[in-house]
């Protein structure tokens, strides 16, 4: 059997002042659960055994001003079942975060640091400040 694969990257472009999530997977409607995005605020992405409440409430601390490390701490404590999650988190102010539970089969390695902030599948990455061509 193939094991279950599940893809999201959340992105946010604070000079433009755009963000966004996209999510790829062999669940059907896995994008009516795991992707979640607010215009000026931020994006996030939840799976492995995702918890849809990650998403607005999320959002919610994101536009009162919380760092969206500051927003998975909440979220995990508040989760007794977060030891099974993935989630991943980008502001308009170029912060990001992901938590990946230790229960979760695969544990992402590695970040960089540039200007546009982003998660992919439980892994934080950045682009390089430079233009795109």
């Amino acid at each position: 059997m193939i094991p279950c694969r599940t893809f999201s990257i959340v992105a946010a472009d604070p000079v433009a002042g755009e963000c966004g999530v996209a999510v790829a997977s062999k669940f059907l409607s896995a994008g009516a659960v795991v992707p979640w995005a607010r215009g000026g605020v931020g994006a996030i992405a939840t799976q492995s055994y995702a918890n849809t409440s990650y998403g607005p409430t999320g959002l919610d601390l994101l536009a009162n001003g919380v760092s969206p490390q500051a927003v998975i701490d909440r979220l995990t404590a508040a989760d007794p079942d977060s030891a099974k999650r993935q989630v991943g988190i980008v502001d308009m102010n170029g912060g990001a975060a992901t938590f990946t539970g230790r229960e979760c089969g695969w544990r992402p390695p590695g970040k960089a640091v540039g200007r546009v902030a982003g998660r992919q599948a439980g892994r934080r990455i950045r682009r390089p400040q430079r233009p795109l061509p």
